[in-house]
């Protein structure tokens, strides 16, 4: 494993109350040996925070500690070619940096630096970053996604899926039971569909996908389904 180009790495964090969390780091090169990786308090929830992603969690009750997360993209930023064009500039590698820039917040006022090669020479001129922004890109909202399964109902976790997932395009959340079986539900720790779309409403996420249904319903997730879309359309 050490004679690999590239030494593999996978990164644990657990999460505990109050947002602490401890990490541990296992790389390939090191026979995947457990390494000790410094960590604190989440801020806002954040596990993971790329340059064109965020991930965030929150804790739930499942009689056990649970996991519920929201995948949110940054921004959307595409490139207007033909006003590429209009401005005398061309594509090249000087784009990506462009797209990085703006995602990262860098200021308008900003000199960003346009470069290119024609032949053996290397051409550059600088431009502010906000006339750029402002001529050449469309920036978009990110999509946020949300994924909560494993919960039993109760206020405070119906209050921290909403602070999670508010807004969101899409949720993707457990529909294990029918409101008819809500007793079960709770001794289970599970959300029925009902209450799984009433949560969802009250988040307003635009669109609710049901899924992580009982078997006990075999054949009739429909039931499930519609359970928990007429409550989010109520």
């Amino acid at each position: 494993m050490r004679d690999y180009p590239t030494d593999f790495t996978v990164v644990a964090t657990e999460v505990g109350p109050g947002g602490r969390t401890r990490a541990a780091r296992f790389r390939c090169r090191a026979g995947f040996q457990r390494e000790a990786v410094a960590a604190g308090p989440t801020a806002d929830g954040v596990l993971l925070d790329e340059e064109t992603f965020r991930v965030r969690a929150a804790l739930l009750d499942h009689m056990i500690p649970c996991l519920a997360f929201a995948l949110e993209e940054k921004a959307h930023v595409n490139v207007w070619r033909t006003r590429l064009e209009a401005m005398g500039l061309p594509s090249g590698p000087w784009l990506r940096e462009l797209k990085r820039a703006v995602l990262g917040g860098a200021p308008d006022d900003l000199p960003f630096r346009v470069w290119w090669r024609e032949g053996a020479a290397l051409r550059e001129t600088h431009v502010p970053l906000g006339r750029l922004k402002e001529r050449l890109l469309s920036v978009t909202p990110g999509q946020r996604i949300g994924y909560v399964v494993d919960a039993v109902y109760h206020a405070e976790n119906a209050r921290r899926i909403v602070d999670l997932v508010r807004g969101a395009d899409v949720l993707f959340i457990e529909t294990p039971f029918l409101q008819d079986d809500v007793e079960l539900a709770a001794r289970k720790y599970h959300l029925t569909a009902r209450q799984a779309g009433l949560v969802a409403r009250q988040a307003g996420v635009k669109r609710l996908v049901p899924f992580h249904f009982s078997p006990r319903y075999g054949g009739e997730e429909e039931r499930l389904r519609r359970e928990a879309e007429d409550a989010f359309a109520s």
